[in-house]
């Protein structure tokens, strides 16, 4: 089982509408965050990865930030990438954004799940509130980065 395939099994889980919150995010949120995280309204897709990396004693960042993911396992080329144990770290936000050098920036990260046309395809958390497969303009992509197993 890749980290791909276990983090498709998660497809689905979403935030919790209201004051109540996903204990299931929130478990997620506060494995590296601690109990300072009270509310599934947290930023939550490097959570997500996080959850996942621990669950499959892969490298990971313990950080909530997005781009944290851009100094951890092995730099691949978009074009190389593939399904299984590759994330994306993208850019967030309009207007100019910082490159990839700075990691203290808004950012996304998911799982990489395939290329279509100029959009990947990520495998993420918190992308419509849930964790679920979304296109994004593969101009937005700062890095991609294959977790191997130590």
């Amino acid at each position: 089982m890749t980290p791909f395939d276990l983090a498709q099994r998660l497809v689905g889980v979403k935030e919790t509408q209201g004051a109540a919150s996903n204990p299931m995010v929130l478990a997620m949120l506060q494995l590296d965050a601690g109990t300072a995280v009270t509310d599934d309204a947290t930023p939550w897709c490097s959570a997500f990865v996080n959850y996942i990396a621990w669950l499959m004693r892969l490298p990971r960042s313990k950080s909530l930030a997005a781009r944290s993911w851009l100094v951890v396992g092995r730099s691949v080329a978009l074009a190389d990438a593939e399904p299984g144990y590759d994330i994306v770290v993208l850019q967030r936000g309009s207007g100019r954004q910082p490159g990839p050098d700075v990691l203290q920036a808004p950012g996304h990260v998911g799982f990489f799940a395939g290329l279509e046309g100029d959009r990947v395809l990520v495998l993420g958390g918190n992308q419509g509130d849930a964790v679920s497969v979304a296109r994004f303009p593969a101009g937005t992509v700062l890095g991609v980065r294959r977790l191997s197993p130590a």
